[in-house]
């Protein structure tokens, strides 16, 4: 993937910015699950945490997808995700993944790592090579 591509997934899963979400806790920050990201990415907006939640989505969301980048450049032979040309932009991917992780119970209790790469892969797919 070129540097443009790995931009324009950086950008999707940075999106994170003070909404209308759940209370932060601490416990949040340890990022176990994709529910603790989904809290953190979507904090209340009058959370003290606020801040720093939306501080470490964005770092969190922004190592996930480095490192899935470069285990695509190196030998893996199928790409997990494939973002389109112009991609969403930061607000609207955010609020994708958190509609997504949301609208199943079960995707909170994946890790926060599967659960991001999850969502992209469903929502991204790549196409099937002939």
């Amino acid at each position: 993937m070129t540097f443009k591509g790995w931009t324009a997934a950086v950008a999707v899963l940075l999106a994170c910015g003070p909404g209308v979400g759940h209370a932060v806790t601490e416990a949040n920050f340890a990022a176990k699950t994709t529910g603790d990201i989904v809290e953190l990415c979507d904090p209340q907006s009058d959370s003290a945490m606020a801040n720093a939640a939306v501080n470490f989505c964005s770092g969190f969301a922004q190592g996930t997808v480095s490192l899935e980048m470069e285990h695509d450049a190196g030998s893996r032979s199928m790409k997990l995700f494939c973002l389109p040309d112009p991609a969403p932009t930061r607000n609207e991917a955010l609020a994708e993944f958190v509609k997504w992780a949301r609208a199943s119970p079960e995707r909170l209790n994946a890790t926060a790592v599967d659960g991001l790469i999850r969502f992209l892969g469903e929502r991204y797919p790549c196409p099937k090579r002939r």
